[in-house]
């Protein structure tokens, strides 16, 4: 797990880090109006969401990285 946090006070609901996401980790939540965290063991830490967050709201902790996996088949 690498997403940790996003923090819900900074998060204004815009839903780009949803729409930067490539593996579905991060979903928009209707009750709150805010993104949260669906997914996190799936987050393949390329930083995309919090790249692309316009308020700084979203928190990736590198140190929790894997080793790379790769596969052919």
């Amino acid at each position: 797990m690498t997403i940790s946090l996003i923090d819900p006070e900074l998060c204004n609901g815009c839903g780009i880090c949803v729409e930067a996401c490539p593996v579905d980790v991060i979903r928009f939540d209707a009750a709150t109006e805010r993104a949260i965290i669906a997914y996190a063991e799936e987050c393949m830490a390329c930083e995309w969401c919090a790249q692309d967050c316009p308020r700084d709201a979203i928190v990736v902790d590198l140190a929790k990285t894997g080793a790379l996996m790769t596969s052919w088949g």
